[in-house]
């Protein structure tokens, strides 16, 4: 088992909780789990979750709201359409919206959620 694999399962459990039409980045994750330089992390964390239905990967981007992880999507415009899907505005790879649809962690969970 992975050294990181614990911290990838605590990543998992706060993007399960990203509502449907909102986002994230992948330095609030990391700052809610109190690592705040280890966004890159969270984003191999995002990369690794394919094959887990419960995370919604689509629903993190990087923190100017660019779809950064896009190419982890079969280098299709999946990551583009399962947001839109959702209601969420893309234009040009980036979330039209993204400070008003921002889901910021560490106010919508509790501490002890970690």
């Amino acid at each position: 088992m992975s050294s990181n694999s614990g911290f990838f399962e605590k990543v998992y459990k706060v993007a399960s909780q990203i509502p449907e039409g909102r986002v994230t980045s992948y330095g609030a994750i990391a700052k809610y789990l109190g690592a705040a330089k280890s966004a890159r992390m969270v984003g191999w964390a995002m990369n690794a979750s394919k094959d887990r239905d419960e995370v919604p990967a689509h629903r993190v981007v990087n923190r100017n709201g660019v779809l950064t992880g896009k190419i982890h999507f079969g280098g299709t415009n999946a990551m583009q359409q399962l947001l839109e899907a959702e209601g969420v505005e893309v234009k040009d790879l980036k979330i039209v919206n993204f400070e008003s649809i921002f889901w910021d962690p560490m106010k919508a969970l509790f501490k002890e959620d970690k």
